[in-house]
């Protein structure tokens, strides 16, 4: 019974990562619910019911934790926990379409922390899932600090859980496919347009922390530029994906001289020039699990769009497009980001050197495309204005690139939102404030939830 069990759990699992990447009606999602039904079948004697609860972020039964599942049933309890459901309860009389809505109402976004999880799915008509609290929270305080640590480790769970999936495949070890997209997709969400607040992914991985950032940054802005460029669904995420594993052969080499801060010896650079060739090999292995984007992407990333880069193939050719697009998004955040060999670049610099690029490095419509979503001041800049003010990016004007939509943060007194493209003549950005340095004082003064 309690390996049946195990089963359940895991397809259950599995139809709400299958859910949170396809419509209800694709027919990958409606196989992922009948898979867990039947499962559920199994372990649901008539007459009887399957009580499952959540001890300490663990799913258990009758006793039993299931510590060894934990990784493969994160999914299952991140979304259980958002919904302030403590425990489960499966009837024998349970139906396939209760199923799905019940799957259904756990990844849905607009229901998170519904107070009465078995009143509203009642109201959808499930009868034989019931599912709440064990116990209610004393006060709305602690209501309010329990949302907030649950929404830190439903994060960090995501990260670990991306981190752990770059560990597999390095050590080339199995990789599913479906929960790589799942995270992908819940780092999209927590991410896109606050990348600032990967800042608090210090405490999560402290190895090698600038290039997982840098991983994520990348896939981050393939994923947030290809979605405004009108990418399908399932073409942003394969790009997110892409974008993630684009350095993994740079992973695989020497963290002795990834990390060299003087420069680097004759058969060193070229052991770096060859991170490009060494990723598409590691990626090719899992070419039935990821498809063959991301070898592709790993290989042609350093290639340039005047095929001047490297490696050079044997038949020459124009890289694909999502090497294209990754190539752009990868130089844009090495540029942004602090490395041991040089300081951050300003974005109006990063303009100006990008900008220069066009139609040697990049693909002069994709780089422009680029620019009119991310603006020249991305979302989340803290930016001086001319008027002395301190105000932070919150939204680009993909008509006037150089003047965003920005909200005054400093002095808090004279707090507003401004159309920079309307009122230019008479306020200008002056320059950016680095969140490290200059402009680390003013980022309590930011509501990163808007």
């Amino acid at each position: 019974m309690l390996e049946k069990i195990k089963i359940a759990l895991l397809n259950l699992s599995s139809a709400i990562q299958a859910g949170k990447i396809y419509s209800k009606e694709h027919p990958s999602f409606q196989e992922f619910i009948l898979h867990a039904f039947k499962a559920l079948q199994e372990v649901l004697p008539r007459k009887k019911e399957l009580v499952i609860g959540i001890v300490e972020d663990e799913l258990a039964w009758e006793g039993e934790i299931f510590f060894s599942l934990s990784q493969k049933l994160n999914a299952l309890v991140l979304y259980l926990q958002e919904k302030n459901i403590e425990r489960i309860v499966f009837l024998p009389d349970l139906n396939e379409e209760e199923l799905s809505s019940f799957v259904l109402f756990l990844i849905d976004r607009e229901k998170r922390g519904t107070a009465d999880a078995h009143e509203y799915l009642t109201a959808l008509g499930v009868r034989n899932i019931r599912a709440g609290k064990i116990r209610a929270l004393a006060t709305q305080q602690a209501a309010e600090e329990d949302e907030s640590t649950k929404k830190k480790k439903r994060k960090d769970k995501t990260m670990r859980n991306v981190s752990q999936i770059i560990e597999n495949v390095l050590n080339e070890e199995d990789v599913d496919y479906l929960e790589l997209k799942f995270n992908v997709l819940n780092y999209m969400e927590d991410y896109l347009g606050r990348r600032q607040e990967l800042l608090d992914l210090i405490s999560i991985k402290k190895k090698d922390l600038n290039t997982f950032l840098h991983l994520l940054n990348v896939s981050i802005i393939s994923m947030f530029v290809s979605s405004k460029m009108g990418y399908s669904r399932e073409d942003v995420l394969d790009l997110g994906i892409a974008g993630l594993f684009h350095d993994v052969g740079k992973l695989a080499i020497s963290r002795r001289i990834l990390k060299k801060p003087s420069k680097l010896r004759e058969d060193e650079f070229y052991k770096m020039k060859h991170h490009t060739t060494q990723g598409a090999e590691i990626l090719t292995k899992y070419k039935e699990a990821v498809g063959k984007l991301p070898a592709v992407v790993a290989y042609e990333h350093h290639l340039r769009y005047d095929m001047m880069g490297y490696p050079q193939p044997a038949h020459p050719r124009k890289p694909h497009v999502a090497s294209m697009i990754v190539s752009m998004c990868d130089v844009y955040d090495a540029l942004a980001q602090r490395r041991s060999y040089k300081k951050d670049f300003p974005p109006k610099k990063i303009y100006n050197i990008m900008i220069e690029g066009k139609g040697s490095a990049f693909d002069p419509e994709l780089v422009e495309s680029f620019y009119r979503v991310m603006g020249v001041w991305p979302i989340g800049t803290i930016v001086s204005l001319s008027n002395r003010r301190i105000a932070i990016v919150r939204k680009t004007n993909e008509k006037d690139i150089f003047n965003p939509v920005i909200e005054v943060i400093h002095p808090q007194k004279s707090q507003e939102v401004i159309d920079l493209s309307e009122e230019k003549v008479k306020l200008k950005i002056t320059k950016s404030l680095n969140p490290f340095k200059e402009g680390k004082r003013y980022l309590e003064l930011i509501d990163s939830q808007a």
